[in-house]
């Protein structure tokens, strides 16, 4: 029997990369995407995802946490009164030392991950694929993009499973730019991505995610196809 992959997709640059990396090593087919609706301030991811799925011609799964997340004032959340900072990760760790951004939302990746486990479990599936790197953990902006908690959950979901089932992290020790770079050999429909914190007809360009991705895209020497649209 082949083996069978669940990738947590959420229509951003890395979960998308994940997602076509996904596919050359498992198949088409073997490839089960899941969407996580959190109680986000908007829809353009979720409607990125969708638009990606379509390109691929793939069938995803949708899960909604969103009540999970009630009591975060994080200011990616829809109830939150928190302005999104317009600033980079490292500016904002400077101004806060010891704190995290307030971008993230509470545990989000462990929350994820564990309820991808046993939704990937039921599916027979036998890895869970998710786009943490480097740059996110950088400073302890998002700890649970880490390469300490990446192991440690993977651990728990191995032996919570039976030993059946694994997380798989393929740009976890990876930067950003390295991200996109696999991502352009791949070919992946970057035009089709969000990845701004805002919901704007247009990225922002002044949020963090939004400088990240500009960087990525600079140091491969192209230019962002979702800027031309």
């Amino acid at each position: 029997m082949k083996e069978k992959a669940m990738v947590l997709f959420s229509g951003g640059v890395d979960s998308t990369t994940c997602l076509a990396l996904a596919m050359e090593r498992y198949g088409k087919e073997q490839v089960i995407p899941l969407s996580v609706v959190y109680g986000q301030k908007h829809e353009r991811e979720v409607e990125a995802a969708r638009k990606i799925l379509e390109y691929y011609g793939l069938r995803g799964v949708e899960l909604d946490l969103t009540p999970v997340f009630a009591y975060s004032d994080c200011s990616l959340l829809s109830h939150s009164r928190e302005e999104i900072p317009e600033e980079s990760y490292d500016s904002q760790l400077k101004k806060r030392p010891g704190a995290l951004v307030t971008t993230y939302v509470p545990f989000r990746n462990g929350l994820f991950l564990a309820s991808a486990a046993s939704m990937a479990l039921s599916l027979h599936c036998s890895c869970i694929y998710y786009g943490a790197h480097r740059d996110d953990a950088a400073g302890s902006a998002y700890p649970d993009c880490s390469e300490a908690f990446f192991s440690s959950m993977n651990q728990a979901v191995y032996e919570g499973s039976g030993k059946a089932l694994r997380i798989e992290a393929p740009f976890i020790s990876c930067n950003k730019a390295q991200v996109v770079k696999e991502g352009l050999r791949l070919g992946v429909p970057y035009e089709l991505t969000w990845s701004c914190y805002e919901g704007g007809d247009r990225p922002c360009g002044r949020c963090a995610t939004c400088i990240d991705r500009q960087a990525a895209f600079e140091a491969n020497h192209v230019e962002d196809p979702a800027l031309r649209n």
